[in-house]
């Protein structure tokens, strides 16, 4: 007879459906079809819009940087800079003159685009915000900050 011990789960939970990771996963992917179907009108995919949003507020980055800030591969960043660049949207030196990292910036229609997109993706955030009363959103805002903390110790 083959004995089977199962794991207990971190928290009290009736079944899977009610663990943390998977409401988690769920509002994740409730945001990330929202910011699809809502960037889709913009002519842009979600790793695009992120890019564009982190290059307005730190300009020159490299490939690698903006990779990391927007939680693709550095293989997939450089897809979504080659698509961004042949759309007109962004710039980068051909050569540079020192290191391998090509700086990148946002041309005018790359802020166009942004702002444009911005309207949407913001209306989107209100909308979870306004989800949640305003006097839990601070703590709500820590809370997932500790949660990425402690899965990355």
């Amino acid at each position: 007879m083959k004995e089977s011990s199962q794991a207990e789960p971190p928290h009290p939970a009736k079944d899977v459906l009610d663990h943390v990771g998977y409401r988690l996963k769920r509002a994740h992917a409730a945001l990330r079809g929202a910011m699809d179907q809502a960037l889709r009108e913009h002519g842009l995919t979600v790793p695009q819009y992120a890019c564009l949003e982190v290059l307005a507020a730190r300009p020159g980055m490299s490939n690698a940087d903006l990779a990391r800030a927007t939680f693709v591969t550095r293989q997939s960043m450089n897809v979504v800079l080659r698509g961004l660049q042949e759309d007109g949207l962004l710039a980068r030196p051909d050569t540079v003159g020192h290191g391998r990292a090509r700086p990148v910036t946002l041309t005018e229609a790359g802020w166009q685009r942004l702002h444009a997109a911005q309207a949407s993706v913001y209306a989107i955030e209100a909308r979870m915000v306004q989800a949640v009363p305003a006097e839990r959103l601070a703590g709500l805002l820590e809370d997932l900050d500790r949660v990425a903390q402690a899965l990355k110790d």
